[in-house]
């Protein structure tokens, strides 16, 4: 064991968000910015930005490091950018009516098409087919959920163009 893994880690919560220079195992060196360290492996996550505002991350593991050295302090400008990298997008956000009428807009599109559905859940908010995928607001194919992979990919391939004909 290493000197980096014997590290707490409160210890490596210090490194978070700073720049820093790894050295590891057969002189090789790696920097970016830490975005995390695991507690059990003590590998470090590292962020590196490149330009169009794409993100390479790099995980150097914990038993080849030999040294950490920060080489810049992050601002709030950096820790936003950091703290953003793993977030999912941001989707259009839809009012309560609109919720509505995209559900209900579908479950008539459904049943036209001789597609069995209900609503399930609270306040029936959840749209269930054939009792086996389930589609959650706000009622796109990436909302659909089965354990069967191939009602799953027809019915979402079915909302798409669903959705394509609306627009």
């Amino acid at each position: 064991m290493n000197d980096w893994q014997r590290k707490s880690p409160l210890d490596w919560e210090t490194y978070v968000n700073k720049m820093v220079k790894v050295a590891v195992i057969e002189k090789h060196e790696y920097e970016g910015w830490v975005l995390t360290v695991d507690p059990v492996s003590a590998s470090i996550v590292l962020a590196t930005f490149l330009e169009n505002e794409k993100v390479s991350i790099s995980v150097v593991l914990g038993h080849a490091v030999q040294e950490v050295e920060i080489l810049k302090e992050g601002d709030d400008e950096m820790k936003q950018r950091l703290s953003c990298i793993f977030a999912p997008e941001e989707g259009k956000a839809y009012s309560p009516e609109e919720l509505e009428k995209r559900k209900n807009d579908l479950k008539t599109w459904l049943e036209t098409n001789h597609i069995p559905v209900a609503e399930q859940g609270e306040a029936g908010r959840t749209l269930c087919v054939a009792g086996v995928l389930t589609i959650d607001p706000p009622y796109g194919p990436e909302e659909c959920s089965s354990s069967n992979e191939i009602i799953l990919s027809r019915v979402q391939g079915l909302i798409q163009g669903y959705l394509e004909k609306q627009q």
